[in-house]
């Protein structure tokens, strides 16, 4: 039998398909309900409107998105944060500024790294040549 705490409410669970105990997934599932009952009534909310009017932390309704649970396109106004910088997006985890910047700082280190292979490779070759003169001297 594998047991684990819950990271929601600390209570020792015997871990199964779902990683949360049974308590915390009855309270999950009630969320949910008051999200997608808000949003048949509110089709234009925006996500801190549904957390103030629910309760439910945007961290929950955000999951509950990435999901596939709460469908934006039934909620045209609703975004949840970027991961990185908390801009918010309707579609992927990071908002198009922060991708950008992640390709071109990924894209900096392949040519950093690239620079110092050369660097290194150029190096070694000085002293092998090095060691052929002194290997002459001797």
């Amino acid at each position: 039998m594998n047991l684990d705490n819950c990271p929601r409410c600390g209570k020792l669970f015997a871990k199964n398909f779902r990683d949360v105990c049974p308590a915390c997934i009855r309270d999950i599932d009630k969320e949910y309900e008051l999200c997608s009952t808000y949003l048949r009534e509110n089709k234009g909310a925006i996500i801190t409107e549904l957390h103030e009017a629910t309760g439910v932390s945007i961290k929950q309704i955000t999951k509950f998105i990435k999901e596939g649970r709460i469908s934006l396109l039934n909620a045209p106004s609703l975004m949840y944060p970027c991961e990185v910088c908390g801009t918010l997006i309707r579609e992927n985890n990071i908002c198009g500024n922060c991708r950008a910047r992640l390709l071109k700082d990924t894209q900096r280190m392949h040519e950093d790294e690239a620079r110092n292979a050369s660097h290194r490779s150029e190096e070694r070759v000085s002293y092998k040549g090095i060691d052929k003169y002194k290997n002459r001297l001797n």
